[in-house]
């Protein structure tokens, strides 16, 4: 029996286990060889376009000079994102509070008790006497009176007027007309228009002109113009260059205060002045 169990733990103890042998064992190194032919060396250009880690030389047709980079490129600067904006958000606008009305509040000014003015005194007139109205009613009796005989004065010595043309009859006024035309025709062609000459303006127009008993010329009025406001001015013109005319004879001064003459004025061709009718 003891040796049984001995022969059993020398079994035991002589049997060992190795763990290691169990493991695969490790991966042999290999070492790739490339082989690669060596280039020949480039010749040293005098003038480089651009400079690199190795000489090269350039090939192709195009001599476009350009400088050779990596395929991938340097990658351009991201920007910063801006900052994110905070979006409002949407829905009903806020409510807004109404406005309270402003209360005005005004002072009224102190009321100023004003004493009332005083009434004025009127003092009593003294009664006029009898004889104080009749006075008074002369003086306005008076008055009148004389108004009225200024105005009846006044009357009387309006102005006596006749109108007399070239078909007056009367021995006195046609006496007078006649010098008085000859007068006017006289001046008129010494101081004819030369603007009219230039402009060989003709025509003729009816003047009406009122002469005073001492000659002088009351007024100049054109009833019918000639057409031509040159030939119109130079025949009032001429009229006031001839004033003053000749007294009023005795026969026409007893008779009338003022003349009042009508006659056709005619420019006519030969820079003449002529008056008719």
């Amino acid at each position: 029996m003891t040796a049984a169990l001995g022969l059993h733990a020398l079994l035991i103890l002589g049997v060992t286990f190795d763990i290691s042998r169990d493991r695969p064992p490790p991966p042999e190194r290999t070492l790739d060889i490339t082989l690669v032919q060596p280039k020949p060396k480039p010749l040293e250009a005098e003038n480089p376009d651009f400079l690199a880690q190795q000489t090269q030389e350039g090939g192709g047709e195009e001599t476009i000079k350009e400088r050779r980079t990596s395929p991938l490129g340097n990658p351009e600067a991201i920007p910063a994102p801006e900052p994110a904006v905070e979006l409002m958000r949407s829905g009903d606008p806020e409510p807004v509070p109404e406005a309270k009305p402003e209360v005005v509040t005004t002072r009224q000014a102190a009321r100023v008790e004003r004493a009332p003015p005083p009434k004025p005194v009127v003092k009593e007139r003294p009664r006029a006497t009898l004889s104080q109205l009749l006075a008074s009613t002369q003086q306005e009796i008076d008055r009148l009176t004389a108004e009225l005989d200024r105005r009846t004065l006044s009357a009387s010595k309006q102005e006596r007027r006749k109108a007399v043309n070239a078909s007056t009859q009367e021995y006195q006024y046609a006496a007078y007309l006649e010098a008085w035309r000859s007068k006017v025709e006289k001046i008129g062609n010494l101081n004819y228009p030369d603007e009219a000459k230039r402009r060989k303006l003709y025509g003729h127009l009816l003047m009406h002109v009122a002469v005073r008993a001492d000659g002088s010329v009351e007024r100049i009025r054109v009833v019918r113009s000639s057409g031509h406001k040159l030939l119109d001015d130079a025949a009032v013109r001429i009229v006031r260059m001839s004033a003053p005319f000749a007294p009023f004879p005795p026969e026409i001064r007893k008779e009338v205060d003022v003349l009042d003459i009508t006659r056709t004025w005619q420019f006519l061709d030969g820079n003449t002045l002529f008056s008719s009718r």
